[in-house]
């Protein structure tokens, strides 16, 4: 397995920094970025280490250069949207945007893609899964025709009030998986594996490993801490970050240790990144290089 991390947590760095950043801390890959240039809409989106819109044969040959020459692949582009958006005007720009991401993965010999499969939040599951038949076979076929796979995020994207009542991402649980996986069998979509969001939602996150262990282009370390005393008070139904928070792996809930574990058991030999979203580690550069270099410290005890 290779070690990196997901970009968007240096916002404020440009592509070169970045990478020589990855370089520096003896990270061997990163998740790259590729939101479209403009304001973010919510928090860790917009970033942009790689515009898409403006890429040429010539950019993706310096930036190919430029990671081979520091030792860091670039393991994915990453644009996580909604592309199934109540509103028509942002699903087919989100839809547009993540067909450039793909052009773009291709022309860099990336050949990966990372995202969501998107929710209309005020739907039901089952009316959902209608609209995945609808809106998903020509992005993938986008995809199948560029050589590229699509790994998508088990994160449900339901966090606060303006995502109530049923988050931005479908593809939450295995249960989901098997019905998305039945009316999309393309074998150039699959998943990119985050343990932390089983633990808010009081799921297994180790069995669906085995499970789906086909289906597994890519891997997040990324960990939760449930807070038992907000729990109680609350219960499962509120909005989850009034009973848990993101933190470094390590830091929270997940078993590291089993989890890796269970990644070698399947022979999952691809690329793994940290993904930080620990508030304790905001607010400024100093912090931010810290919570890779925690992160990279502790999950080096379980990847060689």
């Amino acid at each position: 397995m290779k070690l990196g991390f997901v970009s968007a947590i240096l916002e404020e760095w440009t592509f070169e920094d970045m990478i020589d950043t990855a370089a520096a801390m003896g990270f061997q890959c990163v998740e790259v970025a590729c939101w479209p240039e403009g304001k973010a809409e919510r928090r860790y989106a917009g970033v942009s280490h790689i515009d898409v819109d403006c890429l040429t044969a010539e950019k993706a040959e310096y930036i190919g250069n430029y990671c081979k020459e520091r030792n860091v692949e670039i393991s994915a582009l990453a644009f996580y949207p909604n592309v199934m958006d109540v509103d028509e005007e942002k699903r087919q720009a989100n839809i547009s945007h993540l067909k450039k991401v793909m052009d773009a993965s291709a022309m860099l010999g990336v050949r990966l893609v990372t995202t969501f499969i998107g929710r209309d939040q005020t739907k039901s599951v089952e009316e959902n899964l209608e609209l995945v038949k609808e809106l998903w076979p020509p992005i993938l076929a986008h995809a199948e025709e560029k050589g590229v796979r699509v790994a998508i995020e088990n994160c449900p994207m339901l966090f606060g009030r303006e995502q109530w009542p049923g988050g931005q991402n479908l593809m939450t649980t295995p249960a989901i998986w098997d019905e998305i996986f039945k009316i999309l069998p393309n074998e150039n979509l699959g998943i990119n594996y985050d343990p932390s969001h089983f633990i808010w939602q009081m799921m297994d996150y180790i069995q669906p490993i085995y499970q789906f262990q086909k289906k597994i282009f890519h891997v997040h370390y990324k960990d939760i801490k449930l807070y038992e005393d907000k729990l109680k008070k609350v219960g499962t139904m509120a909005y989850p970050l009034a009973y848990m928070s993101p933190k470094l792996p390590g830091l929270g809930d997940v078993d590291w240790g089993k989890y890796v574990s269970a990644l070698t058991d399947i022979g999952y030999d691809g690329f793994t990144c940290i993904e930080v979203e620990d508030r304790a580690f905001e607010g400024s550069r100093e912090k931010i290089l810290d919570s890779l270099k925690l992160s990279k410290k502790y999950m080096d005890q379980f990847i060689i």
